[in-house]
């Protein structure tokens, strides 16, 4: 063992080791306990970032230690490579996003194998090699066959620059989330998935996964949005057609005057046709086009609207009611119409007040009258009906289900059940993505491609158009196909590729056997591994990544292709990385190795200028508050770089960094090499303590003791709760304790408890920072390596202690403590309390009212 601990060398040394002994590659082994470890796999963006290192070191600590306690660990890594980053990417560098990926890939996995994460390198898969996403296509086309995957035209959101669809998660305050243009609504034809069908599904088994954070469940729980009510429908005058509304109050049907419609509402424009409201309907529905659409940027909208010139009927009361176009309407919530209740919804009574339409009161409350000329403010709460015919009288609440019924006895409507969950829209006017494939015959319509023809390859070797446009539909040799049906040679392949959300949503299945070629995963493999039992990756991905993973699998299931219905059955979504970001006026953010920390504070290296430290916030590029985690593990290595991570905080929580920790968690390694290095001359040769405490001195049996204890604590911390920075501080405390152990002329029986303790700290450190305790392990004279290692147990007879100690309070305020047997009952021990003299002079001769004991814990007397 050498003299000084020295990262690189030992680091290089059991990489090496790792990856030509093949020990972390697995298969199918019937009958040992398998256990399925997953992280979400990175955007090949380049380089690693300090999230990256936090979200797969807490992965490899967990892989590891399932390891060592016996389960055949699948842990694989890939690569979420198809994108609209990477176009954006390889533009801004004048390269191709084929090469940019696979650079970027290359590069990445160097990176990761530096920190030594124990990946089955084997199964690695990229989404974007034809290989992958040839299965992908093959299950479109079963979906589309089976009515899942479906054709229309919508609207979409639009970013002109970047010349494709975005999600409403990708509209930042109305401007694309990539290129920060302002985006647009515009009507596409575009695929769909019919995610909605599982909408019920997939809310019911919310609560089915007791594994998930409840943050996570709720928020899935709030975009699948579930809305129980009616659906009524408004007759237009004048016209066989009629408007169906989705409302929750059909309480207040009585009360509606007038009728909304989303911008984008197909009758809009059509209702307006003629009439001389047509050239303001036309210019009101292109200034919402502009606008941000979402339900959270329209709520702050002053509320605006345009009369269409037509109207509708309220079927309960034969009210001539006027249609207009408004900004608060979505066309993404019920049907895109909204009847207007302007006395009992704030929205409509402040469109109502605005335009000068009528109010009508309808549910009144006990406590006063509401008269529609003097009210300030719509009235939501429960009351009595009141202008509301034969419903008059009765509770509002009790009117939902009168109403309701009524409207479906008389045929003017029925109860039903609105979802804010919508179709999943997957095509994108991109090129750097997955064909879909499909073909557009002049004479047969639109059919699948063959099954022979996959995959459609991507043309890796086309070139991006001005302003980042997809090449596709201009060349001929992707564009152009001939009818598989009837020959025709007019045909066109469908040059709309899949979103990357796809690709995401099914990866984890072909982990379980990524060189199939027989289909999308070999059965067998997948009904082995498969749910992940552990999953973990961002928040920022508990709606869409999750719900459309949890979609998936269900499809895949329903197709009869695997055996589960949840994708993950434990979820952890660990917190961000955070820094406080420095600036200064002439050279804005500063990346920290541009800050030199001064005794009369912090100032710019690049202009001497005083330096301003910002509040604590995520890791960005933007800010310039990041560390490379190439620089660190360079500086301190790849185990530190690790511990840090894991020490600083709990899993679930952000982590801010601190060089002081980094610092901290160097120091503490070098404290064990010495600890080892001191110690290995006295050990050698001889084994483990395996004795009883009892026959140990008081000295080492407090050591023996210790030694358990700490197996139980970090054991149970990382078994139970992940909690991997109380586990490290545990072998912290058992190493301190070591240390004062005196090592001249020890003898054999404290070198055995010594080599127990030696060797335990290595196992529990192992998972955390596995090339340290690789090196460690094998100067203890163990062979080939710590992975093979069983995970230590603790002894429950090592756990007692002959005296246990009581802390004293008076009044919760700790006054004294004192030891006591383990065996003495409850009333000597607030017998011993109470005679205790420090404790007598707080009492001071006041009466005890009470005496509180928890066991082998506290005694607090309540005076």
């Amino acid at each position: 063992m050498d003299e000084r601990y020295t990262p690189r060398t030992i680091e290089a040394k059991w990489q090496k080791y790792w990856e030509t002994s093949g020990v972390f590659k697995v298969s199918e082994t019937p009958g040992k306990p398998k256990y399925y470890l997953l992280e979400m796999f990175p955007y090949p963006s380049g380089k690693i970032h300090m999230g990256h290192v936090r979200n797969y070191t807490i992965g490899d600590v967990v892989g590891r230690y399932k390891r060592m306690r016996g389960f055949n660990v699948l842990h694989p890594m890939g690569w979420d490579a198809f994108g609209m980053p990477a176009e954006n990417a390889a533009i801004s560098n004048d390269t191709h996003p084929a090469a940019w990926t696979y650079d970027n890939i290359d590069a990445m996995r160097k990176q990761l194998k530096q920190l030594g994460f124990s990946y089955d390198w084997d199964r690695e898969i990229a989404t974007c090699r034809p290989e992958y996403y040839r299965w992908e296509q093959w299950l479109f086309i079963k979906m589309y066959e089976k009515g899942m995957a479906y054709r229309k035209e919508s609207f979409v959101n639009w970013c002109e620059p970047c010349q494709t669809v975005l999600a409403n998660e990708q509209v930042e305050a109305g401007m694309c989330w990539r290129c920060g243009k302002p985006v647009r609504q515009k009507k596409l034809w575009q695929w769909f998935f019919r995610i909605t069908d599982y909408a019920e599904d997939l809310l019911v088994h919310c609560d089915a996964l007791p594994g998930w954070p409840d943050k996570v469940t709720t928020m899935q729980k709030n975009w699948i949005g579930k809305s129980v009510g009616a659906e009524i429908r408004f007759p237009i005058e004048d016209s066989a057609e009629s408007v169906s509304v989705f409302t929750t109050r059909q309480d207040t049907v009585f009360g509606a005057t007038f009728m909304c419609l989303a911008p984008e509402h197909p009758l809009v424009v059509e209702l307006s046709r003629g009439k001389p409201e047509a050239d303001a309907i036309d210019a009101f529905v292109d200034k919402t086009a502009l606008q941000d659409r979402s339900a959270r940027a329209v709520e702050s909208y002053e509320k605006e609207g345009v009369f269409t010139g037509a109207y509708c009927i309220n079927p309960l009361t034969g009210r001539k009611m006027p249609i207009y176009a408004a900004n608060f309407a979505l066309m993404e919530y019920g049907t895109g119409a909204v009847m207007s209740v302007p006395a009992h919804d704030q929205r409509d009574f402040e469109f109502a007040r605005k335009y000068g339409l009528d109010i009508i009161v309808v549910v009144s409350p006990e406590d006063r009258e509401l008269d529609p000329a003097t009210m300030t403010e719509a009235y939501a709460g429960e009351g009595e009906m009141v202008n509301s015919g034969i419903f008059n009288g009765m509770s509002n609440r009790q009117a939902l289900d009168e109403v309701a019924a009524y409207l479906e006895r008389e045929g003017l409507g029925k109860k039903t059940v609105s979802f804010r969950l919508r179709d999943w829209g997957i095509s994108r006017q991109r090129y750097w993505g997955t064909p879909i494939p499909m073909i557009h015959c002049p004479t047969c319509g639109i059919l699948p491609v063959p099954e022979a023809d996959l995959p459609i390859i991507l043309p890796e070797d086309a070139s991006l158009l001005d302003g980042g446009r997809s090449p596709l539909p201009t060349l001929p040799e992707f564009a152009r196909v001939v009818c598989p049906a009837c020959g025709n040679t007019s045909a066109r392949r469908e040059t709309d590729t899949m979103d990357t959300f796809v690709e995401s949503s099914w990866y984890f299945d072909r982990y379980c056997s990524p060189r199939y070629e027989e289909g999308m995963f070999d059965r067998k493999a997948v009904d082995y591994w498969m749910p992940v039992d552990q999953y973990i990756g961002g928040v920022e991905h508990a709606i869409l990544h999750l719900l459309y993973s949890r979609y998936f699998t269900r499809v895949l299931n329903d197709l009869g292709l695997i055996d589960c219905r949840e994708p993950f059955t434990r979820l952890l979504t660990q917190g961000m990385v955070c820094k406080e970001s420095t600036s200064c006026p002439e050279h804005g953010y500063l990346f920290p190795d541009q800050v030199t920390w001064e005794a009369d504070g912090p100032r710019c290296k690049l202009c001497n200028g005083s330096v301003t430290v910002g509040r604590v916030e995520k890791m960005s590029k933007s800010k310039k508050n990041v560390i490379d985690p190439g620089t660190l593990m360079d500086q301190y290595g790849a185990d530190t770089t690790r511990l840090f991570c894991l020490f600083a905080a709990p899993p679930e929580r952000d982590l801010e960094w601190n060089d002081q920790g980094v610092e901290g968690g160097l120091r503490f390694l070098n404290r064990v090499w010495r600890l080892v290095l001191d110690w290995n001359p006295l050990i050698d040769g001889i084994p483990p303590y395996e004795g009883t405490p009892e026959d140990l001195d008081e000295e080492l049996r407090d050591i023996y003791r210790k030694i358990h204890e700490t197996i139980r604590k970090v054991t149970n911390d990382i078994e139970d709760r992940f909690h991997f920075n109380t586990a490290i501080s545990a072998v912290m405390e058992l190493v301190n304790a070591m240390y004062a152990v005196e090592r001249e002329g020890a003898s054999p029986r404290k070198a055995a408890v010594m080599r127990l303790g030696i060797e335990s700290a290595v196992l529990l450190l192992s998972p955390m920072v596995p090339h340290f305790a690789e090196e460690i392990w094998e100067s203890l004279g163990h062979q080939p390596s710590v992975l093979q290692a069983p995970w230590p147990s603790y002894r429950k007879n090592a756990l007692v202690r002959n005296e246990i100690l009581i802390v004293i309070q008076v009044n919760g305020k700790l006054r004294g403590k004192f030891s006591v047997d383990p065996e003495a009952d409850d009333d000597a021990i607030k017998s011993m309390a109470l005679a205790d003299e420090r404790v007598r002079r707080f009492i001071e001769g006041r009466p005890v009212r009470k005496v509180i004991l928890v066991r082998n814990k506290l005694v607090n007397i309540v005076v």
